[in-house]
C-alpha cells in the first residue's frame, strides 16, 4: 500500500510540475497572457507541497527519484497533447528513469 501510495504522489507532482511549466511556456511563448502564468505558478507551487506528503523522509532521495517519473511523464504528455511519436530511444530512456526511480525508491533497506 506504501508503494501505491508513493507512486500515486509522484503522478500527482508531475501533472503538477509538467502542467504549470506548460502554463508558463503559453503565458510566455504564445503570449496567453499573466492568468496563464499565474496558473503555472500556482500549479508549480502546488508540485512543491506533494512531496512533503512521501512515505520517505529523505528529500534528496524523493527528489532523486522524482526524475524518473518526470522523464516518463514528459514524453507521455507530448504523446498525449502534442502527437509526438517517441521512438525506441525515447522509450527505452523513459523505462531506464523508471526502473532507476524504483531502486532508489523502494530498495529494500536496513534502517534507512
Amino acid at each position: 500500500m506504501l508503494i501505491l501510495r508513493s507512486a500515486a504522489l509522484f503522478v500527482v507532482a508531475a501533472l503538477f510540475e509538467i502542467g504549470g511549466a506548460w502554463l508558463v511556456w503559453q503565458g510566455v511563448r504564445e503570449h496567453r497572457g499573466w492568468l496563464w502564468m499565474t496558473g503555472g505558478v500556482l500549479a508549480l507551487g502546488a508540485y512543491g507541497f506533494v512531496a512533503t506528503f512521501q512515505p520517505d523522509a529523505h528529500f534528496g532521495r524523493i527528489l532523486a527519484a522524482y526524475g524518473g517519473i518526470f522523464v516518463a511523464g514528459s514524453i507521455l504528455r507530448g504523446v498525449v497533447a502534442d502527437g509526438y511519436r517517441p521512438d525506441r530511444f525515447d522509450l527505452t530512456g523513459a523505462l531506464i528513469c523508471l526502473a532507476g526511480m524504483a531502486v532508489i525508491m523502494w530498495a529494500p533497506r536496513n534502517g534507512g
